[in-house]
């Protein structure tokens, strides 16, 4: 407890009594009486040879119960095993190697590290740290190449997360690192740790390559990242088609159907080859394992189909589309759950398209706005 608050009252012996009170505030000052603590106690760590001198190895933790004037910042010491200056500690806790390391000269190293607190008088406490030295790299990393759909009203990409690099190395003890050229950073960004993408907003429509590379510090593999823009019109949510898939999910649908169904899909509802399908988005519908995913038909001379026409060259060809996945249902206007006479309802459909949602796989990504229904009895 760091202070307490008293109320005080005199009262006299007169009558009435009279009496008046006043407030002792009691401030407790801390002693500096508890150590620095080391989490973990002990540490283990590796660190391949020939790597240049001024590679981080560790990253020393410690906290400390006293207040923040009697805790950091911390001092650290190499007390003992590094007696040849292989190893330096800077004063965030972050050990680095000071030398090239061989796995022919020595395979191990133990160090007493300690860490004095800034109290008065000063706390200290200590810990070991095993530092092994590991053949250098000998596997080359391995990444699936990624092609990433982003689908976005006109001008108006808010930006976000878009994908995710898959990189494997056969090298236990590799650390993976992801780089970007720097003539594309105006418009992405690869996170060097995870290997996550961000597009930054408003991106043009359009097809981006990529030239992204992972590397294990020794080798640098390029990896083939396509990201493709579609910007959507106003007249394409007039005349969308919903189809409702049974027991999927969306990256399962993104990752293992969406390819063949698009091919399948466009046989069954093109007209002439010059026509394009455009899937405007895909979202679990809510409390259920389906999924549904809205698209629309531009004519190659102007204009969609008619959201009757398409439904009517879905049903005709239903049979040969559930080859790729089950289809639920077929909706244009969705009445379900209104006690409407005859069924007869009225749909209109928004966009929110600063709600991105991205669906990511290893080898697919598809970005999409979320979609809401308003439906309403007809009379």
């Amino acid at each position: 407890i760091s202070g307490y608050s008293l109320v005080i009252q005199a009262r006299d012996s007169g009558t009435p009594p009279l009496s008046s009170s006043v407030t002792v505030n009691v401030d407790i000052s801390d002693v500096n009486d508890n150590s620095p603590v080391f989490t973990p106690a002990n540490y283990t760590a590796v660190i391949q040879e020939n790597k240049p001198v001024g590679t981080s190895i560790l990253q020393l933790v410690v906290t400390d119960k006293d207040s923040f004037h009697n805790g950091p910042p911390f001092t650290f010491t190499i007390l003992t095993g590094n007696e040849e200056e292989e190893f330096t500690l800077d004063p965030h806790g972050v050990l680095r190697s000071a030398v090239i390391f061989k796995h022919m000269v020595s395979t191990e190293y133990v160090l007493c590290v300690q860490a004095k607190d800034s109290g008065k008088p000063q706390q200290v406490s200590h810990t070991y740290v095993q530092v092994r030295v590991i053949e250098e790299s000998i596997h080359k990393p391995t990444a699936i190449p990624l092609e990433i759909f982003i689908v976005t009203m006109e001008d108006d990409f808010p930006g976000g997360v878009i994908g995710k690099i898959h990189a494997t190395d056969q090298d236990v003890y590799d650390v993976l690192t992801y780089t970007l050229k720097s003539e594309q950073k105006s418009l992405f960004k690869v996170n060097s740790h995870d290997g996550k993408i961000i597009a930054l907003g408003g991106l043009d429509n359009g097809k981006y390559v990529l030239n992204v590379s992972v590397s294990d510090g020794r080798f640098q593999v390029p990896i083939d990242v396509v990201v493709h823009v579609e910007q959507l019109l106003q007249e394409m949510l007039q005349n969308t088609v919903t189809i409702r898939f049974e027991n999927v999910s969306p990256e399962d649908f993104v990752g293992l159907h969406m390819h063949g169904f698009r091919r399948t899909l466009r046989n069954a509802v093109l007209s002439q080859k010059q026509d394009s399908l455009h899937i405007i988005s895909i979202q679990p519908v809510a409390g259920s394992n389906q999924l549904d995913m809205l698209f629309a038909v531009q004519i190659h001379s102007g204009g969609f189909y008619k959201p009757a026409y398409l439904i009517q060259k879905l049903t005709n060809a239903r049979r040969h589309l559930e080859n790729v996945i089950r289809i639920s249902a077929i909706l244009e206007k969705n009445c379900s759950g209104l006690d409407c006479q005859e069924q007869h309802c009225e749909e209109s459909l928004s966009i929110d398209s600063h709600s991105l949602m991205t669906y990511s796989t290893a080898r697919i990504s598809f970005v999409c706005p979320r979609f809401y229904r308003n439906v309403r009895c007809m009379c």
